[in-house]
């Protein structure tokens, strides 16, 4: 019995269209003058106060930036949060410290030429859509995006993944999802897709292009 075909191929967009979160939340702590720990800290302190992470709200639009901003700032100890930004956006500085994955984003227009379907499927933030979208050519990578802010809810939820497949012309076990949070690869291998794990782009790339060459449903050329 053969294995079925892979004919799409969804990726994330933090940490995998763009350099790693960790350098992003490291940049900012350092561009604010806090220490990285105290800065995790006040997250965990807001996620304990309000019973759900702060990113987690704001990813799925239940809070505004400006609200998760106030979350986090109030736990930051004695009083530094005030001011902090200096009038400053938070989604400013974050993304001054966030690029994008240029060999990635190549990679995926080769595979679009060679005729399989791309998409996006992102946990991300309503205020910063003008921001990561003016980062990449959306409308000539994707033929579908899925946003958190947008659904209301977000990944590693089983719901947010039937979302993206009802929009795609795929079934489960046709797609290939790359995500570089193991919950997230988990919970899409839990609906059937077949899920990669991102560490670095080059691995990422090496791993879907073998399982192309081994599944895909077009041909995938050596120099890929």
């Amino acid at each position: 019995m053969t294995s079925p075909q892979i004919t799409t191929v969804v990726v994330d967009y933090g940490g995998v269209l763009t350099n790693p979160l960790h350098e992003t939340f490291a940049a900012f702590a350092a561009t604010v003058g806090v220490p990285v720990d105290e800065l995790r800290d006040a997250f965990a302190a807001a996620t304990t106060r309000y019973g759900r992470s702060p990113m987690a709200d704001l990813e799925t639009a239940r809070c505004t930036e400006a609200e998760m901003v106030e979350r986090v700032l109030a736990e930051l100890p004695d009083g530094k949060g005030q001011g902090l930004l200096r009038g400053q956006e938070f989604g400013e500085l974050w993304f001054r410290a966030r690029t994008v994955n240029e060999d990635l984003v190549s990679f995926l227009r080769t595979l679009r030429r060679l005729g399989y379907t791309t998409a996006l499927l992102t946990n991300n933030v309503v205020e910063w859509g003008p921001r990561w979208r003016a980062q990449l050519p959306v409308d000539e990578l994707f033929d579908a995006v899925v946003d958190s802010s947008a659904e209301g809810v977000r990944k590693p939820d089983p719901v947010i993944y039937r979302r993206l497949l009802e929009r795609l012309p795929a079934a489960p076990h046709e797609c290939l999802f790359l995500d570089d949070l193991e919950e997230n690869c988990a919970a899409a291998s839990d609906i059937g897709m077949l899920a990669v794990n991102f560490t670095t782009t080059d691995e990422a790339i090496d791993q879907v292009v073998a399982l192309l060459r081994s599944r895909g449903a077009f041909h995938v050329r050596s120099q890929v």
